[in-house]
């Protein structure tokens, strides 16, 4: 039993050692969380300060140490007062004005302004803090609104900022060039936020803080709700012009847009008019054109109508022509041939032949020969030679002349109507009756 006494001791102190470790580590070594900032005292005072994230080393029993926050503190503010506004004779004239801001601070990045706002600040409870900045910027902001005019409030980088007094001094000292940059550098903010910040700046220092902005929510006044009012009915008034503007511009551009249809239709209708003339007028052209041929296709039809006639008749004229000569030839072939044969029956019966056919055709001769005789009203007397010799011989050739017609007219071969013996003078003109002849 003796014998496993120092294992089990051995034992106990390594348990012990590893469950104490890690505790006595914690305590030496603890967190520090982001957006917080821990201060360890030492026995001595010196201050340690530690930024989040990261571990503070601390002994216990030899160190104090406490935790603020580093985080940016929202402070609303609702601030009412009047301005500077003064008329034109000098005569101050201050407007009463409300507004609602919102500022922030925060701890300072100087270790000296850390401990102070340990100290003064985050020593109080929470509420007292807001309180205090509550008061501290509206007091800073009543004094801004009370050196700034109307017109100031609602336009940034305005005209000049009256200064404030030189600040009274304070026992807290703060290091050249700890302020922040924004604040050193103010031609670039809002008059109230600059006013503001040069009020409060001194204040919040004594208390570790800085003044970050201010942001200006609402500035309200009866002033201020008059000419928005006024601004509101002349945009709207503007808004109306330029509609009823709009709508003028509309209605002449669709009025111009109608008469340039309109005229665009009214020339389409003189284009259709024009063309329907044309048309008309062609067609007119084409009918006259097509009367013009019907007449020339007429005229050609009676031209070759009249051409054919002609040639018909000149073709009837030919034959008949051709049939008349034929005929003409016909009966001249046959007279002569009758004449022929005459001469021929004259020449083989004699002087017998003829007195015989004398004799038997007296009866017809004797009135043509009578007829002549009385037409040619003289009788001559036949005496010895001389004229009554001439005469008897040319009315015995006359004679002999009606024998042969009467001849070949018995014979057949003449168409023609019964002869007429011509009036054949009995004595040649200019003779004298010879002597001895006697007239009656």
């Amino acid at each position: 039993m003796e014998f496993f006494i120092p294992g089990i001791a051995i034992f106990g102190i390594v348990i012990g050692v590893v469950i104490l470790l890690p505790v006595l580590v914690s305590s030496i070594l603890r967190n520090v969380e982001a957006g917080s900032i821990r201060l360890v005292s030492w026995l001595h005072g010196h201050t340690v300060i530690y930024r989040g994230p990261g571990k503070s080393k601390e002994i216990p029993l030899l160190t104090t140490g406490t935790t603020i926050s580093s985080k940016v503190i929202n402070v609303d503010l609702d601030i009412t007062d009047q301005t500077a506004d003064v008329d034109d004779t000098g005569t101050p004239r201050p407007i009463k004005v409300r507004v609602l801001a919102s500022a922030i601070v925060s701890v300072g990045d100087a270790d000296e302004l850390i401990k102070t706002a340990a100290n003064r600040f985050f020593a109080k409870p929470e509420a007292d803090q807001v309180n205090t900045l509550t008061d501290l910027l509206s007091s800073s902001g009543r004094r801004a609104i009370n050196l700034l005019t109307h017109d100031q409030l609602f336009s940034a980088k305005a005209a000049p900022v009256k200064m404030l007094p030189p600040p009274i001094a304070t026992a807290v000292t703060v290091p050249t060039g700890t302020l922040p940059a924004h604040i050193e550098d103010e031609d670039d903010d809002d008059p109230l936020a600059v006013i503001i910040r040069k009020a409060c700046s001194r204040e919040l220092t004594d208390l570790g803080l800085i003044f970050n902005s201010l942001n200006i929510k609402v500035v309200q006044s009866e002033v201020a709700e008059a000419r928005r009012r006024q601004s509101a009915a002349e945009a709207q008034a503007n808004a109306d012009i330029v509609a009823a503007q709009q709508t003028r511009r509309s209605k002449e551009a669709q009025l111009e847009a109608d008469r340039v249809i309109s005229d665009r239709q009214r020339e389409l209708d003189q284009t259709r008019a024009a063309n329907a003339a044309l048309i008309a007028a062609a067609e007119a052209k084409k009918q006259d054109a097509l009367a013009l041929q019907r007449v020339a296709e007429l005229d050609a039809t009676q031209i070759a109508q009249a051409r054919a006639d002609a040639e018909r008749v000149k073709i009837e004229a030919l034959a008949a022509a051709e049939a008349e000569a034929i005929r003409i030839t016909t009966v001249a072939t046959a007279q002569a041939e009758s004449i022929r044969k005459v001469n021929e029956a004259i020449r083989e019966g004699g002087e017998s032949y003829f007195r015989y056919r004398q004799v038997e055709m007296l009866p017809q001769i004797a009135p043509a020969i009578a007829g002549a005789l009385a037409e040619a009203k003289l009788v001559t007397i036949a005496g010895d030679g001389g004229a009554p010799d001439a005469t008897v011989h040319q009315i015995g050739s006359v004679i002999q002349t009606v024998l042969a017609a009467q001849l070949i007219g018995r014979a057949g071969l003449l168409d023609s109507a019964p002869a007429v013996v011509p009036a054949v003078p009995l004595s040649p003109p200019g003779a004298r009756p010879a002597d001895g002849a006697k007239r009656n």
